[in-house]
C-alpha cells in the first residue's frame, strides 16, 4: 500500500514512487484498486479520510451531481457521530438502490417543476427507472422465517422504516416550506 507523506506547505509525497502527487493522482490510484495512506509528515496523523474528502469535494466541484443530493444530504444530516451507519447504508445494496431510487425521483419531480415533462411522462419513466428488481433479502434462505418472527417480536419491517422515512422527509419538507412563509 502506497504511503502518501503531507507535508505542512500541503504538498503530498508517494513514498512508493518518490514523488509527488496530486490529489486528481491519488484518485488515479484508487480508480485502479490501489489502497493508500495519507499521513501527515510531521505528526503521523492519518489524514486519509480527510483526502478522500477533498478528493469527493474536487470532483463535486468539476462535475456537479457526481454524487446524488439525497447522499450528500444524508452525510450532512447525519453529522460526525453517526457517518459510519450511513456508511454502512450506502454499502449494502439495498441502500445504494434505495439512493439511486431517490435521486431519480428527485430529478423527475425537478423536470416536472420546470414544465419540461408532463407528470404522466414522469410516472412511466418512474415506473420504468425505479428500481424493481428482487431486493437482496429476497434471496436470503429463511427469510420469510425471519420477518416473521421479526414481526411477532413488534420489530419494524424494512417497508415499514422506509414509509417513516418518507412520512418525516414529507414534514420536514412541509415545516421549511411553513417556516419560509412565516419569514416573508
Amino acid at each position: 500500500m502506497p504511503v502518501i507523506k503531507r507535508y505542512p506547505n500541503r504538498k503530498l509525497y508517494d513514498t512508493e514512487s518518490k514523488k509527488y502527487i496530486t490529489l486528481n493522482g491519488i484518485a488515479d490510484l484508487i480508480r485502479r484498486g490501489v489502497e493508500v495512506q495519507v499521513i501527515d509528515h510531521t505528526t503521523e496523523e492519518d489524514l486519509t479520510a480527510v483526502t478522500l474528502t477533498q478528493i469527493i469535494f474536487e470532483q463535486e466541484k468539476k462535475k456537479g451531481g457526481f454524487l446524488p443530493k439525497s447522499v450528500l444530504t444524508g452525510l450532512v444530516r447525519s453529522g460526525g457521530d453517526t457517518v459510519n451507519s450511513l456508511r454502512r447504508s450506502l454499502i449494502s445494496p439495498l441502500g445504494l438502490l434505495r439512493h439511486v431510487d431517490e435521486e431519480i425521483e428527485q430529478r423527475l419531480q425537478d423536470l416536472v417543476g420546470r414544465g419540461e415533462l408532463a407528470k404522466e411522462e414522469a410516472g412511466r419513466l418512474r415506473e420504468k427507472l425505479i428500481s424493481h428488481s428482487p431486493a437482496v433479502t429476497d434471496m436470503i434462505p429463511g427469510k420469510d422465517t425471519l420477518e416473521t418472527l421479526l414481526s411477532k417480536t413488534g420489530i419494524p419491517s424494512q417497508e415499514d422504516i422506509r414509509k417513516l422515512h418518507d412520512q418525516i422527509e414529507e414534514l420536514t419538507a412541509k415545516v421549511e416550506s411553513l417556516s419560509q412563509s412565516q419569514e416573508s
